[in-house]
């Protein structure tokens, strides 16, 4: 991710969000969330390179520093609370697009109450992919959203996000369950058969009112 365009699309994909451009400086644009217009991404060039300011958990704030040199202290933003991304190419798209669902998520935690509520009703035995868990949650357009906050579960004794798998049945990283087996061992467990760290769909999803038929 090397555009202002990729970032704000990432921004702009979260739900109940628009694009603002305040003090009438066009290299200074912003992302919002809709009611509180709160801020949780800023997107803006300084010397010839596009850079992404986002809201971080304080307790994640120095691991994405110390694990890519192109994130940094946002230089006009409180430093203990918002790190700044070059977008350089140099960190994975796949890590800005979750430092942006992050900072989504800390400016209104309503979408993760409603996550983790939707993955309760996942029963024993089953799967969900995002999407479904999205639908249920009462949004569809927040799979990503989703994603983020399974990485972040509070409870994992009453959350079972291990049941959550991705729209073609493959399940999640080593990173988000301790282990490259941790995942599969708890579904097997629960008489969810895996293959090729992949869940048959057709038999094991779960059938809920609110969620997407594919």
């Amino acid at each position: 991710m090397k555009t202002r365009e990729e970032a704000l699309e990432a921004g702009l994909s979260l739900p109940d969000t628009y694009q603002d451009i305040p003090f009438h400086d066009p290299n200074l644009v912003l992302v919002r969330v809709r009611g509180s217009k709160k801020v949780f991404l800023w997107t803006y060039e300084k010397d010839g390179v596009m850079n992404a300011a986002v809201k971080v958990n304080p307790a994640w704030r120095d691991l994405y520093r110390q694990v890519y040199p192109a994130v940094t202290p946002a230089r006009h933003l409180n430093k203990d609370h918002w790190n700044e991304i070059r977008l350089d190419g140099s960190v994975p798209d796949e890590e800005i697009l979750r430092m942006i669902a992050e900072s989504y998520d800390l400016v209104t935690d309503s979408a993760a109450k409603r996550i983790y509520e939707a993955v309760k009703k996942i029963p024993k035995g089953k799967v969900a992919t995002y999407g479904d868990v999205a639908a249920l949650a009462g949004n569809p357009r927040m799979s990503r959203a989703v994603g983020n906050a399974l990485h972040k579960n509070p409870d994992p004794s009453t959350i079972p996000c291990h049941r959550v798998v991705n729209s073609e049945g493959k399940l999640s990283g080593a990173f988000a369950f301790g282990g490259p087996d941790e995942q599969a061992r708890r579904l097997r467990r629960e008489g969810v058969e895996v293959e090729n760290n992949r869940v048959d769909l057709g038999k094991y999803r779960a059938s809920f009112p609110e969620a997407p038929e594919s």
